[in-house]
């Protein structure tokens, strides 16, 4: 038998559960930037490290204001998380230099939403082979950068614009 090991995950397995109702986006929003993974705050959304990252450098931009849907999101709210992701782009493709881009909402449920209730878009840098036999056959990814290292490189690259 073969053996992936994950410790970085062992924090998660082993933390209390999350507070019943409460939405993970709003509580990263109050807690500290590090522990949330938040790399980046601005007026209206901040940037946060995927927790369960489809590649290294996943991030969703996410609104401070706990809305499931797009259209009830102010003006100013949906402006600056595309200005957001575009920034996520320009700090990724200089810290990752990918090949490609994944952006995208998933909103509802049945459009596959993890957390439906608070609207959130992903910016996921992509590399040409990003996928292979472990991901189709075992539906398991690899992520080969620990989240706390993804979490310094892009705090540091949003500070320095």
């Amino acid at each position: 038998m073969d053996y992936l090991w994950t410790p970085w995950r062992y924090h998660y397995i082993t933390a209390a559960p999350a507070e019943p109702g409460v939405c993970v986006f709003c509580r990263a929003a109050a807690a500290d930037d590090r522990q949330a993974l938040v790399v980046h705050r601005a007026i209206h959304n901040f940037v946060i490290l995927n927790r369960f990252p489809y590649t290294s450098g996943h991030v969703m931009v996410v609104p401070f204001a706990h809305i499931a849907t797009i259209e009830n999101l102010p003006e100013p709210a949906l402006a600056e998380m595309m200005c957001l992701a575009r920034d996520a782009v320009k700090h990724l493709r200089t810290v990752y230099r990918p090949d490609g881009w994944n952006l995208g909402m998933n909103l509802g449920q049945s459009a596959g939403a993890g957390i439906a209730a608070h609207a959130h878009m992903h910016v996921l840098p992509r590399w040409a082979g990003d996928t292979g036999f472990i991901t189709t056959a075992g539906e398991t990814r690899v992520v080969p950068e620990e989240l706390e290292t993804t979490w310094e490189k892009l705090t540091a690259a949003f500070k320095a614009g």
